[in-house]
């Protein structure tokens, strides 16, 4: 307990200083523990350390340890961060509180009518590709606007955001280029009348960067928890 303890405050450390840094208000940067490849333990583990925000991102892992920790970890809101898959999609809908990772409107219909009725609306975010890689899941900048617009008329969502996942670079001008462009998606369909709060974005080796750039959500594992085992990830 007491190494992930440290870990966590290391990490909450390195988000406050970078929020104010980048001169914004202290507390406006959640931080989502991302939990992918480690055990149900490691998530109670963190848990009982005061986190609640988690992040998961395949889905069978995900139902596995919601079931597991539902009980014992009551106030867990779950944020799902990977790709949906159509024929996995209700796992998602039925149990998430968040999807960072909707870049199709298909996707999100699905998400809209498999959501429970008894349960709040799900948050959700458009996943852009800020990259222009042609590998890299995510809407194109050029058809955010169409898809915000299309997802925000389903029920049973929030449509709260959007999300990157930058190229994987150590060329830190382009980061914050890529970052920058998200934010200014992000303003850009606020100025058409959207109301949206949130950019996820950022993770343990690039958090500052993404903070500086407007950031309201920093997703981050290796930092917490050590170096990912993918041997047995049970996909």
């Amino acid at each position: 307990m007491a190494t992930m303890f440290s870990a966590w405050q290391d990490v909450l450390h390195r988000v406050a200083t970078a929020t104010q840094t980048a001169g914004r208000k202290a507390g406006s940067v959640q931080l989502i523990a991302v939990g992918k490849t480690y055990p149900a333990a490691c998530i109670r583990e963190l848990y009982e350390c005061g986190q609640r925000n988690f992040g998961e991102n395949y889905v069978q892992e995900f139902v596995e340890k919601y079931d597991e920790l539902e009980q014992p970890c009551p106030e867990i809101i779950w944020h799902f961060i990977g790709p949906v898959q159509s024929n996995k999609s209700r796992w998602v809908a039925e149990r998430a509180g968040w999807v960072h990772t909707v870049d199709r409107l298909k996707i999100a219909e699905r998400l809209s009518i498999q959501r429970p009725e008894p349960m709040p609306p799900l948050n959700v975010c458009l996943q852009v590709n800020v990259s222009g890689e042609a590998s890299k899941s995510g809407v194109f900048p050029a058809a955010v606007v169409e898809l915000a617009c299309a997802v925000r008329e389903l029920p049973r969502l929030t449509l709260r955001g959007l999300m990157a996942i930058p190229a994987p670079t150590q060329d830190k001008e382009e980061l914050a280029r890529q970052f920058a462009l998200l934010c200014q998606l992000r303003d850009d369909l606020n100025r058409q009348g959207f109301a949206l709060d949130t950019l996820s974005m950022g993770m343990s080796a690039d958090l500052e960067l993404a903070i500086a750039a407007g950031a309201t959500q920093v997703r981050v594992g290796t930092a917490l928890f050590g170096v990912r085992d993918y041997s047995n990830k049970g996909l």
